[in-house]
């Protein structure tokens, strides 16, 4: 990511990921990941050059997302690995911590609700002493047992600064390693996000996450405002899955930061292969869903298109693992039927052959077609 120094802006520095698809998803309707499929996400999160995978959340015994934390751990190391440890009191804060101990757990992420409507809802206080205190209290449990720790701000976007800052500053001199500033409910715009995170990273020895949740369609947009405010860390999930409308897209955030900023640290390559595991996975099989790596993002059927892809794509799609591919519903021409059947050895009359496909499209009352078919259909052609 280049560190040019944007009008009126402060300068940024490259942002490191962690990935919350093993976390934040468990949060939504109907979705489970098996360790199976959490070894492979992980494994393809960490080549694509994503620092921490975050997995399951722990509050307490025997936790019932242990067996994907323990596969998780097998498949990239617990050093890669961070969990969400709930806290709620000061006691159930120690019992989670011995079962994150029991589970190999090196790097944990307090969830601690910040907003005065999320505190008086799960703590039972909304007084800014009271949370105060409690970050203090869990965030010096967890270091004095060797936890590398994250604490969050829960509904952080709509803390006020007169409340957010003095709690942030508290955690980091009990000993925190790094804030999370948690979008739970979208609310801020990307101006507006700029601020409040200049707000923390003015903090003395602060380092700022932002995770932001995409119901209002901004979390990349504010991601990356974030960091143009500072923070050092997006968090991500594969596809934005998570619950209610989803959090900040890997595949749109990495492209983002490769077509904007030149950032080319990351191997976008395994992105589609990660789609289509956690999209499987979450039961979402081919629903509809946004960015690059998509069945339909580079797909098309007119010829212009499939012959000068560069006039309308913002990057190749073979940068993310995916293919140009052929859909024609009416429109089938002989130039079409050229590219369709080009690197195929197959020997066809495109004007002849389109001709028969367009009449058997209208028998057979499918008009949607792909390379496959049109190729399977030439070799039917070429047998009459």
């Amino acid at each position: 990511m280049e560190t040019a120094r944007h009008e009126g802006g402060p300068r940024q520095r490259p942002p490191r990921l962690s990935d919350a698809t093993l976390r934040d998803s468990a949060h939504m309707a109907g979705v489970e990941f098996g360790p199976e499929d959490a070894a492979a996400i992980a494994r393809l999160l960490v080549r694509t050059g994503i620092e921490l995978v975050e997995v399951g959340m722990v509050s307490g015994p025997d936790s019932k997302d242990a067996d994907l934390v323990l596969a998780t751990h097998e498949a990239v190391g617990p050093e890669r690995s961070m969990t969400l440890v709930v806290v709620r009191d000061r006691r159930q804060v120690a019992t989670a911590l011995d079962e994150a101990e029991r589970l190999g757990v090196r790097h944990i992420m307090y969830s601690i609700p910040t907003s005065e409507q999320h505190a008086g809802l799960k703590l039972g206080s909304s007084s800014p002493k009271f949370l105060q205190a409690l970050a203090r209290s869990a965030i010096t449990q967890a270091k004095e047992r060797g936890f590398h720790v994250t604490f969050s701000g829960e509904d952080g976007a709509r803390t006020p600064r007169e409340r957010l800052v003095p709690y942030v500053t508290a955690g980091f001199e009990a000993g925190a390693d790094r804030f999370r500033l948690a979008e739970t409910v979208a609310y801020l715009s990307p101006w507006q996000m700029e601020r409040v995170v200049s707000d923390l990273t003015a903090i003395d020895g602060s380092e700022i996450e932002i995770h932001s949740h995409n119901m209002l369609g901004m979390a990349v947009a504010n991601s990356l405002a974030a960091v143009r405010a500072g923070a050092q860390w997006i968090s991500v999930t594969v596809g934005g899955i998570g619950e209610r409308g989803g959090n900040a897209p890997l595949a749109e955030l990495l492209t983002a930061l490769h077509v904007i900023h030149g950032d080319n640290r990351f191997d976008l390559g395994h992105l589609t292969e990660l789609s289509r595991i956690a999209l499987r996975g979450a039961g979402l099989g081919d629903a509809f869903q946004s960015g690059p790596t998509t069945p339909h993002a580079f797909a098309y059927e007119l010829p212009g298109q499939l012959t000068h892809p560069e006039a309308y794509e913002t990057l190749p799609a073979e940068l993310v693992g995916n293919q140009r591919e052929l859909r024609v519903r009416s429109r089938l021409t002989p130039s079409l039927v050229t590219w369709a059947l080009s690197g195929s050895g197959i020997l066809a009359d495109p004007d002849a052959l389109t001709s028969w496909l367009i009449k058997r499209q209208e028998r057979d009352g499918r008009p949607l077609l792909d390379r496959d078919a049109i190729r399977k259909a030439a070799i039917d052609f070429q047998a009459v």
